[in-house]
């Protein structure tokens, strides 16, 4: 019998959909009164402190010249009023079903990769991924920077008639192991919709960060394409004028639940990261799957679609978690 070949057409679409994140200001003990936090603009006047070239180095006129320099910036910035201590972070999360190509141009592709879904659905439902996202929920992974040294975090997380309250510092960030109960029962409700044919899940999500009084807080950052037309060093993202975190910022915090690689283990891991068909962890530089050690996404995927076991069941979690990212996974011809 012959091998059943990938489509060459074949696409996913995400189904964890984030909204931005939208920062207001207010204070722990009255948190009734908040106010939409704006970025400022202000000049610096700083020192040079980068690395020098050979060049610069080794001409002791042309060193003392560009040290003396003065290093003159225009930049972003956001902070809590002087009567504020708390941060709070306001996105909703769509949940959709059905982890099904959304374009796939064969058909015998297509029938062999529900197969094989449907087995791991049957087998394993979507509890082990769900309870993570539901964990990188309550422990408001998705404040990045703004989680560092606040005093309290509180996530408030609404769904139908259901509402939760995460003391999130209770959880911890490095690990995926977690028996908290409404964790496990927002798991459980998350689980159900991706297992789902076509059932969607909203969650309201209010986080509230103890930071301390009139202290800076975090938005996105803009990349800036072309520099040399750039007027500011650091542009913030804002929408309508309120602060935000960009919803693929948030979305990559509630997909760091990989710890299925085989670095993870070892003293050089990051720790979970974000599900990515390469394991590629950008600020580090890192790529920790790679077709090298046949821990890629598509090495496993095309072995999974097309009616192979793979030898772990964390690899299988691991394809899942990537579907359900989605993306765009035909096998091109050439």
């Amino acid at each position: 019998m012959a091998k059943i070949k990938v489509a060459s057409v074949l696409s996913f679409e995400k189904k964890l959909v984030p909204s931005d994140g939208y920062m207001y200001g207010t204070s722990w003990d009255n948190r009734s009164k908040c106010t939409p936090l704006h970025l400022i603009e202000k000049s610096v006047r700083g020192t040079i402190s980068n690395r020098l070239k050979p060049a610069i180095k080794n001409d002791p006129l042309k060193l003392n010249a560009e040290v003396e320099k003065a290093n003159l910036q225009t930049v972003d910035f956001c902070s809590l009023s002087p009567e504020q201590d708390t941060l709070k972070l306001s996105f909703s999360l769509k949940i959709l079903g059905s982890v099904a190509p959304s374009a796939c141009n064969s058909s015998e592709f297509k029938k062999s990769l529900h197969i094989a879904s449907k087995k791991y659905i049957k087998n394993n439902g979507f509890t082990e991924l769900a309870k993570r996202y539901a964990l990188n929920i309550a422990n408001a992974r998705f404040l990045w920077r703004n989680r560092v040294g606040a005093e309290n975090i509180e996530v408030h997380v609404k769904f139908n008639d259901t509402s939760l309250t995460f003391d999130a510092l209770k959880f911890n960030t490095k690990s995926m192991e977690c028996e908290d109960k409404d964790l496990l029962s927002l798991g459980e409700k998350i689980a159900a919709t991706l297992a789902s044919e076509d059932d969607f899940l909203l969650l309201d999500i209010e986080c509230f960060a103890k930071i301390g009084k009139a202290q800076v807080v975090y938005p996105s950052e803009e990349l800036v394409l072309d520099k040399g037309k750039a007027q500011k060093s650091k542009i913030l993202y804002s929408v309508n004028n309120i602060s935000a975190m960009h919803e693929q910022k948030i979305g990559n915090a509630l997909r760091s639940i990989d710890t299925w690689y085989k670095a993870y283990d070892t003293d050089d891991s990051a720790g979970a990261i974000a599900v990515e068909p390469y394991g590629a962890v950008t600020n580090l530089g890192i790529a920790y799957r790679t077709p090298k050690d046949k821990q890629d996404f598509f090495t496993l995927f095309d072995k999974f679609a097309t009616g192979e076991n793979l030898e772990r069941i964390e690899d299988e979690h691991y394809v899942m978690a990537v579907l359900i990212r989605g993306g765009v996974f035909g096998e091109s011809a050439k």
